[in-house]
């Protein structure tokens, strides 16, 4: 029976299938420049006659295809797993159509299967989907977010499984290796990062991993993103800015900013609601023209080209010591040098935040850091260079080890799918 591992993640979704319990294959996947294992975790909606429901969406790389052509026209959606747990959170209003959250998931992989050559048809084969070891937000409901799972996945078949996405990323460094270790898994994603000690036995033992304990936090590379936008682009939207009511001035809400800068929730400002509260702002702000390109960005749909913006800028960092960070988009043009320095600055509470994750990890797993053999750095944030630096002066830099940062998860969940007791390991 068929194995397939579905690391769906908040920037990115990657599918494997395993058929014995050695070896995994990534699904590559249709992309309009070919194939590729990564799937971008968006969607893009659009108004269409002939369409059911007269909206029409794609997902991934498809999806940014079509924003790119026609971006005033879209809604562009990305990050949206980040809101699973958010009891905040009921609908997306797209078009005057709300879409719940297993909506959207379903549409999402129903996409996503169709640019997967078949992999995801058919029945007889076991699904094992990873999650994350906390989910992202404030005060994130659990059983929300399992619920909401469940109905997403629910199409894809009754043999379905859910572990921790670190757990998945720990099969995936166990069949590189030969010799009993233990190791500690860092996955670094867009919204959570999430720590998992888990003993590798030698091949051919019972169990091959056996994990000892577990810890996470809503954090990662979003929020990276998020502190960027803070310090170089909300100033210019109004940020720090007040208003006059009545006989007072006041400062300007900062949930609008908040919003603005949370790649789940960008795109859905742009509705008449939240429009007309920002219109009425923008007639009493002290700033109006700030306002006004804050309303002038949300109105062009620019949420896609300004998250490109923030990533060209963080690869950079991650490159060199300064970056050049550049957008332009409805009417509001940034080009300014960030070095990074400031950026480490920025984030220095969220990696407080991290650092204390691992710490709960191995209290957890009651592991002490002499004992890690081996740090398995993966997901696409554990590139940052700040992120590396934690563990290298925790741990060494000889017990670090990285590779397949984008799928290790899904090649690990599909090796767990093809165990003989699945729930050994199920979350």
């Amino acid at each position: 029976m068929a194995a397939i591992g579905i690391d769906f993640g908040t920037t990115n979704s990657v599918i494997a299938i395993a058929r014995d319990t050695q070896t995994a294959d990534l699904v590559e996947l249709e992309s309009p420049a070919g194939h590729d294992a990564v799937f971008r975790s968006a969607l893009c909606f659009w108004q269409d006659d002939d369409a059911p429901g007269g909206v029409a969406a794609e997902a991934g790389p498809w999806a940014i295809a079509e924003y790119l052509e026609y971006p005033q026209d879209s809604r562009f959606l990305q990050s949206f797993k980040s809101v699973a747990a958010s009891t905040s959170f009921e609908h997306a209003s797209v078009f005057d159509r709300r879409y719940r959250f297993e909506e959207l998931g379903r549409l999402f992989l129903d996409r996503l299967a169709a640019r997967a050559n078949g992999a995801l048809d058919g029945g007889n084969r076991r699904i094992v989907v990873g999650r994350p070891v906390e989910y992202a937000g404030a005060r994130p409901d659990e059983a929300l977010a399992r619920t909401r799972y469940a109905a997403m996945f629910a199409a894809l078949g009754t043999d379905l499984h859910y572990v921790y996405e670190p757990v998945g990323a720990a099969f995936s460094y166990a069949a590189r290796i030969d010799e009993p270790a233990t190791i500690l898994v860092a996955d670094f994603g867009g919204g959570t990062s999430d720590f998992s000690v888990v003993r590798i036995e030698r091949p051919g033992a019972a169990r091959r991993c056996v994990p000892l304990g577990h810890a996470g936090v809503g954090i990662a590379g979003d929020r990276f993103d998020a502190r960027l936008i803070d310090r170089l682009v909300l100033p210019l939207l109004g940020k720090g800015g007040t208003y006059r009511s009545f006989d007072k001035v006041l400062d300007i809400p900062g949930g609008y900013f908040a919003d603005f800068a949370d790649w789940s929730r960008l795109a859905l400002m742009r509705n008449r609601r939240t429009l007309a509260e920002l219109e009425k702002l923008q007639r009493n702000a002290t700033d109006p023209a700030a306002i006004g390109r804050m309303i002038a960005v949300i109105e062009a749909e620019q949420g896609y080209r300004l998250y490109d913006a923030v990533g060209c800028a963080k690869r950079d960092l991650s490159a060199a010591d300064t970056a050049c960070f550049a957008f332009e988009g409805g009417g509001v043009g940034i080009e300014t040098e960030v070095t990074r320095g400031q950026f480490e600055a920025w984030i220095a509470p969220d990696i407080a935040r991290i650092d204390d994750a691992v710490t709960r990890a191995l209290t957890a797993s009651a592991t002490e850091p002499a004992a890690i053999d081996r740090v398995f750095l993966t997901g696409g944030t554990s590139l940052t260079p700040r992120i590396r630096r934690l563990f290298t002066d925790r741990f060494g830099d000889d017990r670090i080890a990285t590779g397949g940062e984008l799928t290790s998860i899904a090649h690990g969940l599909a090796l767990i799918g093809a165990q003989d007791d699945v729930a050994a390991w199920a979350a």
